[in-house]
C-alpha cells in the first residue's frame, strides 16, 4: 500500500466517527493552548522585566565602584591610576569620571533658586560616552558650567508655596524662570561651619552649555557641572576635600578622608555589548567591584528560565491527561476495524504498514490539535494583553504606568508544544498500533461474516 493510500485510508475512517475524533481534538487543542498560554506568562513577564532592565540603562556601561583591598571586603576609591587601567582595556570606548560636590549645592538667578547636585567631569571622556549639548557650548574657564537639560525647567522663585509642581514633578510655568539660562550670571552658594558659626559664600558662574534632553521619558537631568578649578577654590573656602560640610561641634578633619583627587563616579563604556562579560571579567581579575547590565540580565534569565520549564512542565500534564483520550479513541478504532485489519493481512498487508495506519491517525489527531491550540493561545494571549491593563485601570480607578507585557509567545514555544503534543501522541498511539498487527485474521474475518 503506497503512502498517499495509507493517508487517504486514514481520513476515511477518521470521517466514520466524526464525533468522537473530533472530542479528542479538542481534547488536545485544550492542552496545547493550556501549555502555550500558561509558559507565555513566563515569557512575557521576562520580556518586560528585561525591557525595563535595559530601558534604564546603557547596555554597553559598566559602574566601577572601587577597588577591594583586603579579604574583608574594604574598598578603595578610583584614582587617576586606575583610569589608566581601565583606558588601557581591549574594547574599552571611553572611561568618564565625576567627582561630586559633597554638599547640596544651591543655585540662584535673581529671585530664581534651585538646589541641585554639583559634578566636576572630564568632558573629552564624556563626549567619547555620548555626553551631548543641546544648546552652548562647553566651559573653557573657571566660572563657565554646563546644566543639565532639565535645571532651568526646576529653577522656580523663591519663597513659594506648596504646589508648585505639576504632575511630571516639574515646575509649573508660572513659577518657573522665563528667561533663557544661556548666558545667564548665577550664584552658587557654599557652606561651612567656621568656629562652630555657618559661613556661606556665594560664587557667580556663567551658565554656557544645556545638556541633549534624556532620551528616556523618566530620566531626569538637573546636574551642574564646574570646573576643576572651580572646586579647588570651593575647598579652599570650605578647607575639606570635595567640600564637605564639617559637624558645627567639631571643625576638625577626624573621620574625613582627606584626599580628594578620588572620583566618585567611574563609568566604562565598551565598543559594543559582546565586549561588556569579557571586560567585567577582566577587571574583576584585578579586584575591581564592577556592575553591568550583563550581570543582572543574567541572574533575570537564569531566575525566568527555571520558571519558564516549570511552566511547560505543568502544561505537559495537560496534553498527557489529552493523551488518554487519544489512547481510547485509538483502542476503539483497532477494535472497529479488526475485520478490516484482517482482510488487510488476508490480501498480504505488510504488519508495519497497519502500524504505520494507526500511528498516522494518532499524529493526525495530534497535529491537527496542535495547530489548533496554537492559533487559540495566540488569541486568548491577544486578549489578556488588552484586558488585563483595563482591569487593572477599572480596579484602581487610574491609568497606571505599568508597562508590562502579560502574556508573549516567541516562535520557539508553539514549536516546542508540538514536538510535545506529537511526541505524546506517537506513545498514545503505539500500544493500540501494536495490538492492530496482532489481530487473528481468521476471527476477523468470521466477524465481518
Amino acid at each position: 500500500m503506497k503512502l498517499k493510500d495509507q493517508f487517504r485510508f486514514v481520513r476515511q475512517n477518521m470521517k466514520k466517527n466524526r464525533t468522537r475524533v473530533y472530542m479528542t481534538i479538542l481534547a488536545t487543542a485544550m492542552g496545547c493552548a493550556f501549555l502555550i498560554v500558561l509558559a507565555s506568562v513566563g515569557f512575557g513577564l521576562q520580556k518586560s522585566v528585561v525591557k525595563e532592565i535595559t530601558e534604564r540603562r546603557v547596555i554597553t556601561q559598566i559602574d566601577v565602584h572601587g577597588k577591594e583591598i583586603n579579604d574583608q571586603g574594604g574598598f578603595q576609591q578610583l584614582t587617576d591610576r586606575d583610569i589608566r587601567t581601565f583606558e588601557k582595556v581591549e574594547n574599552v570606548k571611553a572611561v568618564t569620571r565625576r567627582k561630586m560636590l559633597q554638599q547640596e549645592s544651591t543655585f540662584t538667578i535673581g529671585n530664581y533658586l534651585e538646589g541641585t547636585q554639583t559634578f566636576v567631569a572630564h568632558f573629552p571622556s564624556e563626549m567619547k560616552a555620548g555626553f551631548e549639548l543641546s544648546k552652548g557650548r562647553l566651559p573653557t574657564s573657571k566660572n563657565e558650567v554646563v546644566v543639565g537639560y532639565n535645571f532651568p525647567l526646576n529653577l522656580a522663585k523663591k519663597d513659594t508655596e506648596e504646589g508648585i509642581y505639576d504632575e511630571k514633578g516639574q515646575v509649573k510655568a508660572e513659577y518657573r524662570y522665563p528667561g533663557k539660562v544661556i548666558g545667564e550670571t548665577m550664584e552658587l552658594t557654599i557652606r561651612q561651619f567656621i568656629d562652630g558659626k555657618e559661613e556661606e559664600k556665594k560664587i557667580p558662574l556663567t551658565v554656557v552649555g544645556i545638556s541633549k534632553k534624556p532620551t528616556k521619558e523618566w530620566a531626569e537631568d538637573r546636574s551642574v557641572f564646574i570646573s576643576e578649578e572651580m572646586l579647588k577654590e570651593i575647598e579652599s573656602f570650605t578647607g575639606t576635600p570635595k567640600g564637605i560640610m564639617l559637624d558645627p561641634n567639631n571643625d576638625k578633619l577626624e573621620g574625613i578622608d582627606a584626599n580628594g583627587e578620588t572620583y566618585d563616579e567611574v563609568k566604562i563604556y565598551a565598543k559594543n555589548m559582546e565586549s561588556v562579560q569579557s571586560i567585567s571579567d577582566q577587571l574583576k581579575e584585578k579586584k575591581y567591584a564592577t556592575y553591568s547590565v550583563v550581570n543582572e540580565l543574567k541572574e533575570v534569565n537564569m531566575v525566568f528560565m527555571i520558571a519558564k520549564v516549570g511552566l511547560i512542565f505543568i502544561g505537559t500534564i495537560a496534553i498527557l491527561i489529552a493523551s488518554i483520550g487519544i489512547y481510547n479513541t485509538m483502542t476503539m478504532a483497532v477494535t472497529e476495524r479488526a475485520p478490516d485489519i484482517g482482510i488487510m493481512k488476508a490480501i498480504g498487508a505488510n504488519p508495519k504498514t497497519i502500524k504505520r495506519i494507526f500511528l498516522l491517525e494518532s499524529s493526525y489527531i495530534g497535529l491537527i490539535g496542535a495547530i489548533i491550540g496554537t492559533i487559540v493561545s495566540y488569541g486568548i494571549s491577544f486578549t489578556v494583553n488588552f484586558a488585563v491593563p483595563l482591569i487593572i485601570k477599572q480596579a484602581f480607578g487610574q491609568e497606571t504606568d505599568l508597562d508590562v507585557t502579560f502574556s508573549y509567545i516567541p516562535f520557539v514555544l508553539p514549536i516546542i508544544c508540538i514536538l510535545i503534543c506529537y511526541g505524546v501522541t506517537l506513545l498514545s498511539g503505539y500500544r493500540p498500533a501494536q495490538r492492530a498487527t496482532k489481530v487473528d485474521v481468521l476471527k476477523a474475518m468470521r466477524r465481518e461474516i
